[in-house]
């Protein structure tokens, strides 16, 4: 609640932001890689299974050259825990799992929003066994404590075996592989309980909520580095194709600061069907221009 982005509410708010924020926020701690959820307090857990309607699964590690096997308990096994944790949940109306664009690899052209199966491939190479590529995970860490690797070289060798898993199914890095076998679980789990998979792309800063301009990643999220750089003059020119649709969604519509928002567009998709993609910046495709600048 320190961050930046509560300025507005504080300001609104006064005196009586903290307790007003105590009274609707409950922070609780917890780990997706878990059966559990990391909660180990039993009267709080059946307190949410009796009281929670909708469930948001945001966590993920977002590192494109994660280690497999991090990546794979957090995006993968992680969506599968929070969507067998959602289905017992007794109110349960909706299960949003935030995804990513990118989960479609390197295709071009237009590319149909479908679901994936359990077992689809990009390339169409069968083979793929979530289950399989867990007990490959841990068969890998075992070897490797038994030939006494330091954590350096724990950590470089499941990096390399992400990146080789994912490019043998047509996926180019462990991140997007990861996103898209956490899809194919929690689709193949939901079974009747409403399920909407967002997919946004790249993530950039706030366009008006709360104030324009914030964003929480502003070093890590490459699109923002390279802007940010570019204005403040450390990135003189890029090369990029003037046609090129610069596809990005900004931080408001997908992060928790606006949650309510993107909640409302779900719960309105599965009533009503498909509506106009509201996560992006205006109502036509954002485009590379060309800035011709001349010293004075």
């Amino acid at each position: 609640m320190r961050k930046d982005l509560f300025r507005v509410a504080k300001e609104n708010l006064g005196a009586n932001f903290d307790a007003i924020i105590s009274k609707k926020i409950n922070i609780i701690s917890g780990d997706v890689c878990y059966d559990d959820l990391g909660i180990k307090d039993s009267s709080l857990r059946e307190e949410m299974e009796n009281e929670l309607d909708i469930v948001p699964n945001f966590a993920a590690t977002t590192c494109f050259d994660e280690r497999y096997d991090i990546a794979f308990g957090t995006n993968t096994i992680g969506a599968k825990n929070v969507m067998c944790f959602a289905k017992i949940c007794l109110k349960l109306k909706l299960f949003v799992h935030i995804s990513t664009a990118y989960v479609c690899g390197e295709s071009s052209g237009l590319i149909p929003e479908n679901p994936y199966c359990l077992g689809e491939t990009l390339n169409g190479v069968s083979g793929l066994d979530i289950e399989e590529e867990k007990k490959l995970i841990d068969t890998k860490l075992d070897e490797l404590k038994a030939e006494g690797a330091t954590e350096t070289e724990i950590k470089h060798a499941m990096k390399d075996m992400g990146v080789k898993r994912a490019k043998r199914y047509g996926w180019p890095n462990t991140y997007v592989f990861t996103k898209a076998m956490g899809e194919m679980l929690v689709g193949h789990l939901k079974e009747n309980l409403p399920l909407v998979i967002t997919r946004p792309s790249m993530i950039t800063s706030t366009y008006k909520e709360p104030f324009p301009g914030w964003y929480l990643f502003v070093v890590a999220e490459p699109f923002d580095a390279l802007t940010l750089s570019y204005g403040k003059g450390r990135l003189t020119f890029f090369v990029v194709d003037l046609a090129s649709i610069v596809d990005v969604a900004n931080d408001g519509s997908i992060y928790p600061s606006a949650s309510l928002k993107l909640l409302n567009l779900n719960w309105r998709y599965t009533r009503h069907g498909p509506t106009r993609n509201e996560t992006q910046i205006g109502t036509e495709p954002v485009k590379f221009g060309l800035e011709i600048v001349h010293d004075s």
